[in-house]
């Protein structure tokens, strides 16, 4: 994994998604199979709730980290990212939200791509470096 010197903030041209549905908002490090990203839990985040990040939050934050991997890498071929989908959800687990003003950081490996499906673990981390959610995902992109 290759953590970049400074974080990449700049990153809505890498994600189809816009503001305000972005859960991301750094790219931390970068490798073939590898992705790190933070993101910083505002009140004005579309899925704060209780003083927290709610679940679906975690969920989309996840999601959006895998974008954030295929983006960046499409961008560095100099080449449009294709738009993908979250196609299933496997052992997802949130042992607690974080919190207003949290960072949270997202870690993603590749654990199989094949024809544009791309299965993925998926771990998140507080501020305390406490693993707050994980799951395995299968994301396909667009035909």
């Amino acid at each position: 994994m290759i953590l970049l010197q400074k974080p990449i903030t700049n990153i809505e041209h890498l994600i189809p998604q816009k503001t305000p549905f972005v859960m991301v908002d750094s790219l931390l490090g970068f490798s073939d199979t590898n992705v790190v990203s933070s993101l910083k839990v505002l009140e004005t985040n579309i899925f704060f709730e209780n003083k927290a990040l709610s679940e679906p939050g975690l969920v989309e934050n996840m999601a959006q980290t895998v974008a954030l991997h295929t983006g960046y890498d499409y961008f560095l071929k100099g080449v449009p990212a294709p738009t993908g989908y979250i196609g299933s959800i496997k052992k997802m687990e949130i042992s607690m939200l974080p919190q207003l003003n949290e960072t949270i950081k997202t870690e993603a490996h590749i654990l199989h791509e094949f024809m544009g499906v791309t299965l993925v673990e998926i771990t998140v981390f507080n501020t305390k470096k406490e693993k707050i959610a994980s799951s395995i995902m299968k994301t396909v992109i667009a035909s």
